[in-house]
């Protein structure tokens, strides 16, 4: 397996690879922000029987952190709201870090070759 992104010792990359590295990171992150919204959907829509429309509705206002819609009828769709709001918060933290990850490391690793620059003059 390959690391993701190049030594500190290694030179940074050309603007056109960056820039495919920045593609590639913010399809995994918005995969998996997808995915989460489809379990939030497949949820409501099963377990409080919400139309598939209110459904989204629900799952993307908790998975942008700004609260449900809808209120819960059943017990189980307490659970599961409560239990996915848990979850949604977590994919949403690692996703902006999948899709901002390329940016800090260049921005660290042109840092870190400035210094050595630096260092050897």
């Amino acid at each position: 397996m390959s690391n993701l992104f190049e030594h500190h010792t290694q030179p940074l990359l050309p603007r056109k690879v960056y820039y495919r590295r920045v593609v590639r990171t913010s399809l995994a992150g918005m995969a998996a922000l997808a995915g989460s919204l489809g379990i939030g959907m497949v949820g409501y829509h099963t377990l409080e029987h919400l139309p598939w429309q209110d459904a989204f509705l629900n799952a993307a206002m908790i998975l942008s952190g700004m609260g449900p819609v809808a209120t819960m009828q059943t017990g189980e769709g307490k659970l599961f709201a409560g239990c996915y709001a848990l979850f949604s918060g977590i994919v949403l933290i690692m996703s902006l870090g999948i899709i901002f990850s390329p940016v800090v490391h260049r921005f660290l690793h042109r840092f870190h070759l400035e210094g050595e620059k630096r260092r050897q003059s």
